[in-house]
């Protein structure tokens, strides 16, 4: 886990910036005993919000159209996976 600090730190924001994005819910750390915790996939995930403001131009309100269908998309391609291997496991159960 990488901690407040660090992760303003690595991400160069402010901690206003770090507070709207999580009051956006762009970013959801978790919290333990009043602290925030980040992971690496937090760190992505400001880099990509970096990358769509600065380099594109993606303005509030499209970010956060952009960030829901992505997390869409990674929750069927979740989901997606997890049915193949049911599919799987049932085939070679049913091959015995």
């Amino acid at each position: 886990m990488i901690t407040e600090r660090e992760f303003l730190e690595r991400t160069q924001l402010d901690r206003a910036t770090l507070s709207i994005w999580i009051e956006e819910e762009w970013l959801i750390p978790d919290r333990t005993a009043h602290q925030l915790a980040f992971t690496d996939m937090d760190l992505a995930r400001a880099n990509l919000i970096h990358d769509l403001k600065d380099k594109m131009g993606v303005n509030d309100e499209g970010l956060g159209v952009i960030l829901h269908l992505l997390d869409q998309m990674h929750a069927l391609r979740r989901a997606l996976a997890d049915t193949l291997k049911s599919a799987r496991e049932q085939q070679s159960s049913e091959g015995r």
